[in-house]
């Protein structure tokens, strides 16, 4: 498996608009745009700082993940996301490999990205994102 870069950190936020405010106010990030991804019940803001993002994410559903999330553990970081050459390919290794994951197959996130979570009892505790662009 060939990794790009660290391509975005996840970050809970109860809305977007009061989530915005550090990273914008404080930070000085700019707001690269937002998308409201139906099947993962989520809507996601990004902020680029440098070639990775800040991406914070607010649920549009009581039953969506990023609620459960919210509900369980607070606002906050939730997942960090490695960029990769080949998502298939890293997929394959992985299960090879043995490592427990959320997705078998890969599923189109924000800005059409094909993404995959590995499982957090496999990472140490980590949600870890997979993703490749294009």
């Amino acid at each position: 498996m060939k990794i790009l870069k660290i391509d975005h950190l996840g970050i809970a936020v109860n809305s977007l608009e009061e989530g915005s405010k550090f990273w914008t106010d404080v930070m000085g990030l700019k707001l690269h745009g937002s998308e409201t991804v139906a099947e993962q019940k989520v809507t996601t803001a990004f902020f680029p700082v440098g070639e990775s993002e800040v991406e914070l994410l607010v649920s549009t559903s009581p039953d969506g993940p990023i609620a459960k999330f919210i509900e369980k553990k607070g606002a906050g970081f939730q997942h960090v996301a490695f960029l990769v050459e080949n998502i298939e390919e890293a997929l394959a290794e992985l299960k090879e490999k043995g490592v427990a994951l959320i997705d078998q197959t890969p599923r189109i996130g924000a800005g059409g990205c094909k993404i995959a979570f590995l499982h957090p009892k496999a990472t140490g505790g980590v949600l870890v994102e997979i993703s490749q662009r294009g």
